[in-house]
């Protein structure tokens, strides 16, 4: 009997990743690639050019429309899409940018995360299907301005008055801040850290925006004010208390960082190969160069394994056998290649590679602050020393 017919080599899929999609999966990545396609790409470099996410509250109700946001919740008319679909997800929306990923990212994977796993039903019911549809958008306060890796000794505090809740306070780096209608706040308590889903229209509630940043551009980054916020009794999420709250949330949202880091990688990867086999030096192709096929190669590698450890973290997500830990390994080692095929990419296209026509300095600059939030490359270092040890050697 014959052997069966080898495969093409497929440059876009050099390991044959896309073999361990079924139907359902491909149709999700396809759907929010072709979204991103019409309604970002044309735009992002001169919103990015500008510092601002116009219209964001219709891209949020379309991102609704198609089920981006909570995809991976249950109920309350969110998706209920495989971790793995998330993810593919995320990896789409950021090869569009950073920043239409992390406004997917903060909806849905800390925010109505928060409220999906320890609010009330009430809670539920008032805040999610508002927010899966994007008619509602939700911000998740947990850095403050002193105090960032180190969330035990966050110094916005709630207190009793009767009963109800007075918040006060400050947090710093608030994606979707200023826009948001909800917002998920820790604070301490006399009982220990504690959530709350703070309208934002509440009195003494305001988010400033926070500008002349030089990373995620095309994002709405806020800082958070609360002086004297006085809350009724439900407004605190009850099925909760203590860091395992904020932080069960961020491992959530670091999951899809591990996919959407790659996409950012993707996009710069396939912008330096279409160039080089096109700009010629030489008499000839730069592609055809030795030393640019071995940066080529070398990022096709990083590259693909990188999707391939993201589907194998999302397929265990799925499985329910996947440990923060894990995660951790996933954000760390993703997101850190992802700047280096970024900062390779440059260098094949030269003195082009910093301009916006093309998207490998955009992607460069949003990895910056990718590499920070939700976890510093120290503290997830800091994270697998403990697992590997069993000493732990944050303070």
């Amino acid at each position: 009997m014959s052997a069966p017919a080898k495969p093409r080599f497929d440059a876009g899929d050099p390991l044959g990743i896309d073999d361990l999609l079924d139907p359902e999966d491909l149709a999700v990545r396809d759907t929010v690639r072709s979204w991103a396609s019409d309604r970002v790409m044309p735009y992002i470099a001169d919103w990015y050019e500008r510092g601002d996410l116009p219209g964001i509250r219709e891209l949020a109700r379309e991102l609704g429309s198609i089920g981006a946001l909570g995809m991976s919740l249950k109920g309350y008319g969110c998706a209920g899409a495989s971790a793995v679909q998330y993810g593919l997800a995320c990896l789409e929306l950021e090869a569009a940018d950073s920043g239409i990923r992390s406004l997917v990212s903060v909806q849905g994977s800390l925010a109505m995360y928060a409220i999906h796993r320890f609010g009330s039903e009430e809670q539920k019911q008032r805040w999610l299907p508002g927010m899966a549809a994007g008619e509602i958008i939700g911000c998740f306060g947990l850095t403050e301005p002193d105090h960032g890796s180190d969330p035990a000794g966050m110094r916005t505090y709630a207190k009793r008055d009767g009963s109800d809740w007075v918040l006060t306070g400050r947090k710093m780096w608030i994606t979707n801040g200023s826009v948001a209608g909800v917002a998920v706040v820790w604070a301490q308590t006399d009982d220990g850290i504690r959530g709350f889903a703070v309208p934002t229209d509440v009195p003494g509630f305001s988010a400033p925006e926070i500008k002349h940043k030089w990373s995620l551009r095309a994002s709405v980054t806020s800082e958070l004010v609360l002086d004297e916020v006085r809350l009724p009794a439900d407004a605190v999420l009850p099925e909760v208390t203590g860091l395992k709250g904020p932080l069960s949330c961020l491992t959530h949202a670091r999951y899809g960082i591990v996919w959407g880091s790659m996409g950012a990688a993707r996009a710069s990867f396939e912008s330096a190969l279409q160039y080089s086999r096109t700009r010629e030096q030489f008499g000839r192709p730069i592609g055809g160069f030795q030393l640019t096929q071995a940066k080529l190669a070398d990022m096709a590698v990083e590259l693909h394994k990188g999707i391939l450890l993201a589907h194998h973290l999302g397929r265990r997500m799925d499985a329910g056998t996947l440990r923060p830990e894990q995660v951790s390994f996933g954000k760390l080692n993703n997101v850190r290649e992802a700047i280096e095929i970024c900062r390779t990419s440059r260098t094949i296209l030269g003195a082009n590679g910093i301009s916006l026509e093309y998207p490998v300095m955009r992607h460069a600059t949003n990895l910056e602050s990718v590499l920070t939030y939700e976890g510093t490359v120290e503290m997830h270092q800091l994270v697998l020393g403990k697992a590997l040890t069993g000493l732990d050697a944050f303070r």
